[in-house]
C-alpha cells in the first residue's frame, strides 16, 4: 500500500488577501478558478470537474489567511492528507503570495503541480494578476 507525499508549490499573486480568501474558502469562488462547479453543505464540499464529482471536506480556516480541506476518498492515508491554501504576506514589502499544501502519489506528484499551476494561473486572471 503505497501511501502519498506531501508537496508545496508557492504562486506570487497581486490581489489582496480579502479578495483571494474569497475565492478559496467559497463554493462560489472555488468554482470560478477551480472546478467546474462547487456545492456546500455546511463543511462538506462537492467539486465537480468532466461530470466526475469529488468530495471534500473543510477541516480548518482562518479568515484572510488559509483554508485546509480533505478528501474524501478511499486512500489508505485519506486521513493524513489535505490540501491547503495559504495567503502569505511578505511583512518588509506587502507582496502576496499563495502557499498550496497537497499530497500524491509519488509517481504523480509532477502532475498534481502542472494543475495546481494552471489552476492558479486561471484565478490570476480571475483577480487581475499577472
Amino acid at each position: 500500500m503505497e501511501l502519498k507525499e506531501k508537496f508545496e508549490i508557492e504562486f506570487p499573486i497581486q490581489a489582496s488577501p480579502h479578495m483571494l480568501y474569497q475565492y478559496i474558502s467559497s463554493a462560489s469562488g472555488l468554482c470560478e478558478w477551480f472546478a467546474d462547479d462547487v456545492n456546500s453543505r455546511g463543511k462538506s464540499f462537492s467539486f465537480l470537474w468532466d461530470g466526475s464529482e469529488e468530495i471534500a471536506d473543510l477541516i480548518s480556516s482562518k479568515s484572510d489567511s488559509f483554508v485546509k480541506y480533505r478528501w474524501m476518498d478511499e486512500s489508505d492515508d485519506q486521513d493524513k492528507c489535505f490540501f491547503e491554501i495559504r495567503i502569505v504576506v511578505d511583512e518588509i514589502t506587502k507582496d502576496v503570495s499563495l502557499m498550496v499544501t497537497d499530497f500524491a502519489y509519488s509517481d504523480e506528484v509532477e502532475e498534481s503541480k502542472m494543475i495546481w499551476e494552471s489552476q492558479i494561473a486561471d484565478l490570476k486572471k480571475l483577480v487581475g494578476s499577472s
